[in-house]
């Protein structure tokens, strides 16, 4: 039988939702009050308006793109921050650069859960091998373990032949780090000829778990899960033992959207992960991941009743240069917004004899005029970006189910 980590795991869809929906009006409320930036995007909002979590479509997005630039012009949190900087408890500052605060001391980011469902219990040991500075990971992952009740070594990354003695000195039972640097320390170990027994089981992210390396796992005894987080709103979905897809975490909202815009796709279609999260201090509401996932049908046989996803499928970040003009996804969005008759469109981008071409593929409805629709697609492509560009019919359903709303195959990209 499943130990799940408290009761909000098997609760109903409607539970949740409501569950959901009162903090998220909470969230909004508060935001406006006290962040400058919601305090202008959400001026025509009316939080106890929201009367259901797909009213949230109606909200504006916020772009991971974006927040270099929105930090820079109002340092240091781009106006999401709604206490000053030497109220919040930690203050992170990843590549990009990106500010990342944690609001509160604890497990604000959940990773508890997923460390929980892969078997870590209190009087574990965990052996950390996130980095400990200037990026929140490594936190992250120790407060969690903290949060079950487990000792915790902050081993951080590099060092493999240290990392090795402090895992047998401390007989560690739990990996957390990135997927391949686990292999790295087991390898390490049989070369010093002191092999490590006492890992049982390790959670990772932060890279690609191929199931050649969850085999060799595997074949070592180590089970191995993975979970979905990001240093902005912690986690977002784990596995379980069913390793059906990843069951999103219960205090994130997650919607699935169109790649430019905050339209939801249908469940199946794959689409660019917006998360809304309620961290004190420092809620994002509607942020856009710039990564890509598709919803799930039904709910895991491990009996955890939310919904899930399919994990992490590539970027969402589309952006290319054609004859030296950038063509962005939110650019083809507007197109087809412009024309009712094109229910789903993908700029491809080619190259012939040192030439860029672009021609817009488009799902159409059957009893448009097809003819004048060209016409009109095509001066708004000139319009929209600055180009020429053919446009090209298809039946409704026959465009790839990736996400993409520009593809881009040429051999190299244009810098």
């Amino acid at each position: 039988m499943t130990d799940y980590f408290d009761h909000k795991e098997t609760r109903s869809q409607n539970e949740r939702e409501n569950d959901q929906l009162q903090k998220l009006q909470r969230c909004l409320s508060e935001a406006k009050e006290k962040a400058p930036y919601y305090r202008k995007t959400l001026a025509d909002i009316e939080p106890d308006q929201i009367s259901s979590i797909t009213d949230l479509a109606a909200l504006p997005v916020v772009r991971k793109s974006d927040l270099i630039e929105m930090q820079s012009d109002a340092s240091p949190f781009g106006g999401l921050g709604q206490v000053s900087a030497g109220e919040m408890a930690r203050l992170f500052l990843s590549p990009g650069p990106i500010v990342e605060p944690q609001g509160v001391d604890g497990d604000i980011w959940r990773v508890a859960r997923a460390l929980h469902a892969v078997g870590l219990r209190k009087g574990g040991v965990a052996h950390n091998c996130f980095a400990y500075h200037f990026t929140p990971a490594g936190i992250m992952f120790d407060f969690a373990a903290r949060t079950l009740g487990c000792a915790v070594f902050p081993g951080g990354v590099g060092q493999t032949e240290s990392q090795v003695q402090a895992i047998n000195r401390f007989q560690a039972d739990t990996y957390m780090g990135t997927p391949d640097f686990l292999k790295i320390i087991l390898e390490k170990a049989d070369a010093l000829e002191t092999p490590i027994s006492s890992i049982k089981r390790a959670l990772v992210t932060g890279g690609p778990l191929f199931p050649d390396l969850r085999r060799y796992y595997e074949s070592r005894n180590i089970h191995v899960r993975q979970c979905y987080a990001t240093a902005d709103v912690g986690l977002i979905a784990y596995e379980s033992e069913n390793l059906e897809g990843m069951i999103l975490d219960e205090d994130v909202i997650v919607e699935i959207v169109r790649p430019g815009t905050g339209n939801l796709v249908a469940e199946g279609e794959v689409g660019e992960v917006i998360v809304t999260c309620f961290n004190p201090n420092y809620p994002l509401i509607r942020f856009a991941t710039g990564d890509l996932s598709a919803l799930m049908p039904g709910q895991s046989p491990c009996g955890r009743t939310n919904r899930r996803i399919k994990g992490w499928m590539g970027r969402a970040d589309q952006t290319t240069k054609v004859r030296g003009m950038f063509i962005h996804p939110e650019q083809i969005a507007r197109i087809v917004e412009k024309h009712d008759e094109v229910v789903k469109a993908r700029l491809e981008v080619s190259e012939n004899a040192g030439r860029d071409n672009m021609a817009l593929h488009c799902e159409i409805t059957s009893d448009c005029d097809r003819e004048s629709l060209r016409e009109r697609l095509e001066e708004s492509i000139r319009s929209e970006c600055r180009l020429r560009g053919e446009v090209t019919y298809t039946e409704i359903g026959t465009l790839p189910n990736d996400g993409k709303v520009i593809h881009d195959d040429r051999p190299i990209t244009s810098a």
